[in-house]
């Protein structure tokens, strides 16, 4: 039995897919296949019912697992004390994030904490705030950064307040003005995320706010990401809104869109970091964290929590 092994069931538990999980974990389906064979045999049970679509544990599968994940657990604790041994940083360390945070965010932060902490290896994986809640919970994820609030018992390090920006096609109405006001989008129709993204949800709380009466009707269109949004906008077609971040390395002068700024009170997002235990990995957390505050544009290190939309 090798920890190897007990990882490979508990990802087929999360999947309930040989290939899926496979997938997931960058191996081969043959080779995960063949590593839960091999511990079949040796413990003489069935930990997966395969006959069954989606696969199933087995009702003594479902008690190996549960103690699999105790186990790595604590596997992870021992590479956590060999990590700060000395004091020196060193060992992997998985971040979780967000997609409409990752592409504009870590790539402020990577080379100075590579340069920095040259023994750390950063492995990043986008997921949704529930997913990176999730993995943080299954110890997948070592932290996650986020632009919510949780109610959930993890740790939280406030990295940074990102306002709103409106990005506008050049014919739209307000494209002349200087700023925009939180009433502006009552009556908007707005190209947002698809369901599941927190930044479609901020979204829609802000246009609710005052405006009860407010329901989909002005959705016009829904995307997986942020830069799609982006295009369509270009194309002269309506308007979105967009995180700070989003926009620092946008050239208006190969590109058709217009980006207004919020009047006060302006409204902002907080941008998070968390975990779900005091682990022995606390050094690297504090570097991470104290490096990504440094990365920031410096109009990001003084924003005033004028309106915070969770």
């Amino acid at each position: 039995m090798t920890l190897t092994q007990l990882s490979y069931i508990v990802a087929v538990d999360k999947y309930r897919h040989f290939a899926t999980a496979a997938q997931k974990i960058y191996i081969t389906q043959p080779t995960l296949s063949m590593q839960i064979q091999k511990l079949e045999d040796e413990l003489g049970v069935l930990i997966f019912d395969r006959s069954k679509s989606p696969v199933v544990p087995t009702a003594i599968g479902e008690q190996i697992i549960d103690q699999a994940k105790v186990i790595l657990s604590g596997s992870k604790h021992i590479e956590d004390m060999v990590s700060v041994k000395d004091g020196e940083l060193k060992g992997s360390f998985r971040i979780g994030i967000i997609p409409t945070i990752a592409p504009y965010l870590v790539p402020l932060f990577l080379k100075p904490f590579s340069e920095r902490h040259p023994n750390v290896k950063l492995v990043f994986e986008e997921a949704l705030t529930s997913e990176v809640l999730e993995g943080l919970h299954e110890d997948h994820f070592d932290v996650g950064i986020i632009a919510t609030s949780t109610n959930q018992h993890i740790y939280e390090h406030e990295l940074f307040s990102e306002p709103f920006l409106g990005y506008l096609s050049p014919g739209h109405d307000f494209s002349s003005k200087d700023k925009l006001c939180i009433d502006d989008l009552y009556s908007q129709d707005l190209w947002l995320l698809n369901e599941g993204h927190c930044f479609r949800d901020q979204t829609i709380k802000l246009c609710k706010k005052n405006n009860d009466k407010l329901k989909h009707s002005n959705i016009s269109f829904e995307s997986g990401n942020l830069e799609t949004l982006k295009r369509l906008v270009e194309q002269d077609y309506g308007i979105t809104l967009m995180p700070y971040l989003a926009m620092q390395d946008h050239d208006t002068r190969c590109t058709n869109g217009v980006i207004k700024e919020f009047m006060d009170p302006v409204p902002t997002r907080k941008i998070r970091l968390v975990y779900s235990r005091e682990f022995l990995k606390q050094n690297i957390v504090n570097a991470f964290v104290e490096t990504i505050k440094d990365s920031i544009p410096d109009e990001l290190k003084n924003v005033k929590d004028e309106m915070i939309v969770d």
